[in-house]
C-alpha cells in the first residue's frame, strides 16, 4: 500500500487494509512507536482546527514523530499561490519559496485549507494544497481542503466497520448507509460531504443514499455510486448509519436556498431506521442539525467517530512513514 502523499481516497490502494490497520493502532497504539523515531512533521493550519490538529498530533506521538503546529493565518506571512503572481498586494511570500524551506525543515507536512465560498472555480481547483505538494519536496497530508477532508472520511469508515464488527454484522448483508442534509445558520462547504461520498462509494461495502433538499446536489464526480432523494424519510428508512451534516449550494455556488428545521434528525425520524448509528463530524450546532436527546441518546456514535480521528491519522502516518 505504498502512499506518497494522502489528499483524496484516490490515494489509498486497500481501504478495508487500511480501516484494519487503524483499529489496530486503537488497541496497541504503540506498537509502531519507533517507526518516526528522529522525523519531524509539521501541522499548517491556514483555519482554525481542534479534533484534527490534537488527534494527529497525538497519532505522530504514538509513532515517535516530533510534531511542530504553525498557525499561518495567524503567526506567518500572507502566501502567495498563483503562479506568475504580481505581488503588489497583501500577499508577502511565494509557495514557491515558502514550500521548499518547509519540505527541508518537515519529513511529513499537513496542510488544513478551507474555501472561500465565493468563487467555485477556485475553490475546486484546489489551488492551495496542490502548490504545497508541487514545491515542498515531501509527502503532503490534507487536514482538509476546499472541498475534501480525507482523514475524517477515512475515520468515519473505521467508526462503522468497527460498529459492525462489534455487532458481529453479518457477512452477506451490507449496510445502508445514509448522509442526510441538515440545517445550519450559515453556509458552509461541501468538504465533508464531498469527502464522505467519495469514500463510501470507493469501499464499496455499503447501500449509499444521500438525501437533500431541492438545489443542495453535490459535484457528481463524488456522489457517483450513490442514490439520490429529496425525500428524508425515504432515505431514513431501514437505515443502519445515518450521517448528518451541512452544507451550502453547489450549482450556484455558496448560498442558502433554506433553513426548514423539519430537515433536522430527531429521535421520532430514527424510528424507522434499524436502530441507526448517528455520526456527525462535529463541530455540530445543538437542536438546529441534531437534537439533543439523539446527540445524548444511545443512538450517538460521535464521540466514538472523534476519537477514531487519531487512528485514522496514525495509519496514514505509518504508511507515509514506510516509504521514507
Amino acid at each position: 500500500m505504498a502512499m506518497h502523499n494522502f489528499i483524496s481516497v484516490e490515494d489509498v490502494s486497500d481501504i478495508p487494509a487500511m480501516i484494519q490497520q487503524a483499529l489496530v493502532y486503537k488497541h496497541q497504539p504503540l506498537l509502531n512507536q519507533q517507526l518516526g523515531a528522529g522525523k519531524r512533521i509539521g501541522l499548517l493550519f491556514l483555519n482554525p482546527s481542534l479534533r484534527t490538529r490534537l488527534s494527529t498530533q497525538i497519532a505522530a506521538r504514538n509513532l515517535g514523530m516530533e510534531a511542530i503546529v504553525f498557525n499561518v493565518d495567524k503567526e506567518g506571512w500572507a502566501l502567495e499561490f498563483e503562479e506568475g503572481a504580481i505581488m503588489s498586494g497583501s500577499t508577502v511570500e511565494h509557495i514557491k519559496d515558502a514550500g521548499p524551506v518547509l519540505g527541508q525543515y518537515f519529513d511529513i507536512l499537513c496542510i488544513r485549507t478551507f474555501p472561500s465560498l465565493m468563487n467555485k472555480e477556485d475553490d475546486y481547483s484546489e489551488m492551495f494544497i496542490r502548490q504545497f505538494v508541487k514545491y515542498a519536496g515531501v509527502p503532503v497530508i490534507s487536514l482538509e481542503s476546499a472541498t475534501l477532508h480525507p482523514l475524517q472520511s477515512f475515520a468515519d469508515l473505521i467508526t462503522i466497520t468497527e460498529t459492525m464488527q462489534q455487532q458481529a454484522w453479518p457477512a452477506t448483508r451490507k449496510p445502508k448507509v445514509v448522509l442526510t442534509w441538515a440545517p445550519h445558520i450559515k453556509p458552509l462547504p461541501q468538504c465533508v460531504a464531498n469527502s464522505f461520498a467519495q469514500w463510501v462509494n470507493a469501499w464499496g461495502k455499503a447501500e449509499f443514499v444521500i438525501t437533500h433538499p431541492e438545489d443542495y446536489e453535490l459535484d457528481t464526480r463524488f456522489t457517483q455510486g450513490a442514490t439520490i432523494t429529496h425525500a428524508q424519510e425515504d432515505a431514513l428508512r431501514d437505515a443502519d448509519f445515518v450521517y448528518v451534516k451541512n452544507w451550502s449550494t453547489y450549482t450556484d455556488y455558496g448560498k442558502v436556498y433554506e433553513n426548514d428545521p423539519a430537515w433536522m434528525l430527531t429521535e421520532e425520524k430514527l424510528s424507522i431506521t434499524r436502530n441507526a448509528g448517528v455520526m456527525h463530524c462535529l463541530p455540530v450546532r445543538r437542536n438546529i442539525e441534531l437534537s439533543d436527546e439523539v446527540l445524548d441518546g444511545t443512538h450517538s456514535l460521535v464521540t466514538r467517530q472523534a476519537g477514531n480521528r487519531v487512528w485514522a491519522a496514525q495509519a496514514v502516518l505509518a504508511e507515509i512513514l514506510k516509504q521514507q
